[in-house]
């Protein structure tokens, strides 16, 4: 991998311009091998600030706002481009986050490449202006219309777990919206955000400052999306504990925010589902990516009665899942993204162990993993929710099975936790499911395997796992304000 090069170079988008970092360069690794990918240009709070102006000129000094049917364009010209490189992209996406081979097809590159097309008709397809009934308030008959408007410019701050899915569910519907775009990605993946922003340059019709990516080793270079006056929304995908610094920051100027942060999701095996059918499942789920998923279910609840057997089913699966080389089609569990990430995850492994748990499966380094960031499928058993291995999120494949005494409790469990991001219902009776899947206060669910995640479905949480829904109708709603005009009828 010393040769690859991401596609387009690594510069920074201001303006409409591909320009050097003036911080330099920073050092990109592979996180499979633990060895030096190569560099990205590494953006300042000078870059950031230009960038914001960039983006405010756009979009108060372009009719881009004004024009859907050329923003749809756009997207499809930047969807189409993407497509064009998918394999150069693939290569990238291998190497800078760890993402396994056979996920690319999916949710870790093909997948959010299509859903662009989503949003560019949805740009076509929205009712940007609706009648109301004509009403008398005060006596006066009025005719009223309700107008649906860019919010302006728009932060989008980016984690390093799923770069091109998050950054194209932040991008996509707030460019079909109208807005204009500051993307600051992660330190830890820079190289798909900066490929996007030449994709976007050298093969689209995007106007210069509507779309503008700041690539940077230094976290508080995002932070100034938050405080600029000049940015209308920020959007922030990452943990808890940096989003409430996002939303405090973007109260000093009262800026929208969306929100998607952390989650400790709860995967309920009732006691008349197939019990190994269903925890091999959830230890397949918690593998996938490493377990770097904020929705992932790493909470197993079992009927108490069936505690054993769903151990043992479940440590039969994790036990047979090896994690392993990205780049071979087999793998579904592929590296930790960096040294740091590692040691946080064995960390809590340890903690596990000193809170009473037993590490029925894994917990280790796996001994053919050289150098890379890799860490065993691990199953934690003996340990009550109020844990902190089952409390806190890991952000590895790491899953904690716990008992639960009959549906009420399995209910209780669940929703005894700050996050409420998704989660998962097995059973065969229909009326059982559907109570507790009414009881469980979170954002989405699967039964028995189901999928919700797709271009058109509106994803987010409840309590602490953030504010507001990313994708769909609703994601893109998400960057518009609302105006009310009123005409004497």
């Amino acid at each position: 991998m010393s040769d690859l090069r991401p596609v387009g170079g690594t510069k920074l988008l201001i303006g409409g311009k591909l320009l050097d970092g003036s911080g330099g360069v920073f050092e990109t690794v592979d996180p499979a091998s633990g060895e030096r990918l190569g560099t990205a240009a590494d953006g300042t709070s000078v870059d950031m600030s230009a960038a914001i102006a960039a983006a405010r000129t756009a979009f108060d000094e372009t009719d881009w706002s004004n024009d859907p049917a050329f923003r749809a364009r756009c997207i499809r010209q930047l969807r189409d481009a993407m497509r064009d490189h998918i394999e150069e992209l693939r290569e990238i996406t291998i190497a800078e986050v760890g993402a396994p081979r056979m996920l690319t097809a999916g949710p870790h590159l093909e997948g959010p490449v299509d859903d662009l097309g989503f949003f560019a008709d949805l740009a076509e397809a929205y009712s940007w202006r609706t009648d109301l009934p004509i009403a008398e308030p005060l006596g006066m008959r009025t005719r009223r219309q309700l107008r649906r408007e860019a919010v302006g410019v728009v932060g989008a701050i980016t984690p390093w777990n799923f770069p091109h899915q998050i950054n194209l569910a932040k991008v996509g519907p707030a460019l079909a919206a109208g807005n204009t775009v500051v993307l600051k990605p992660a330190p830890e993946t820079p190289w798909c955000a900066a490929a996007l922003g030449t994709l976007a340059a050298e093969h689209t019709d995007i106007p210069a400052g509507v779309f503008n990516v700041v690539t940077s080793s230094d976290h508080q270079v995002g932070a100034l999306l938050a405080e600029d006056p000049r940015v209308d929304l920020v959007s922030f995908t990452g943990s808890t504990s940096t989003g409430k610094a996002v939303m405090a920051a973007a109260s000093t100027t009262i800026k929208k925010v969306f929100l998607e942060l952390g989650g400790k999701s709860a995967f309920v095996v009732l006691d008349d589902a197939d019990i190994r059918a269903a925890c091999g499942m959830a230890a397949f789920s918690v593998s996938v990516h490493a377990g770097q998923g904020c929705a992932l279910c790493t909470r197993l609840l079992v009927p108490r009665s069936r505690y054993d057997e769903a151990v043992e089913a479940t440590a039969k699966t994790l036990g047979g899942i090896r994690a392993g080389d990205p780049n071979d089609p087999r793998t579904v569990c592929g590296p930790l993204i960096s040294e740091r990430q590692r040691e946080r995850v064995e960390r809590y492994i340890a903690l596990a162990g000193e809170e009473g748990g037993e590490i029925v499966v894994g917990g280790g380094r796996p001994t053919d993993g050289g150098a890379g960031f890799f860490i065993e499928p691990t199953l934690i058993a003996g340990v009550t929710n109020s844990s902190t291995v089952a409390q806190e999120e890991i952000f590895g494949p790491v899953l904690v099975i716990l008992p639960y005494e009959d549906d009420d409790d399995a209910i209780r469990i669940a929703n005894d936790s700050p996050y409420g991001l998704s989660g998962s219902v097995w059973g065969t009776d229909p009326d059982r499911i559907d109570k507790v899947v009414s009881g469980i206060r979170t954002g989405t669910l699967g039964v028995n395997g189901g999928t919700w995640y797709s271009a058109d479905a509106p994803f987010g949480g409840y309590k602490q796992s953030g504010i507001g829904r990313e994708m769909g109708v609703a994601g893109f709603e998400e960057y518009l304000e609302t105006k009310l005009v009123a005409y004497p009828a």
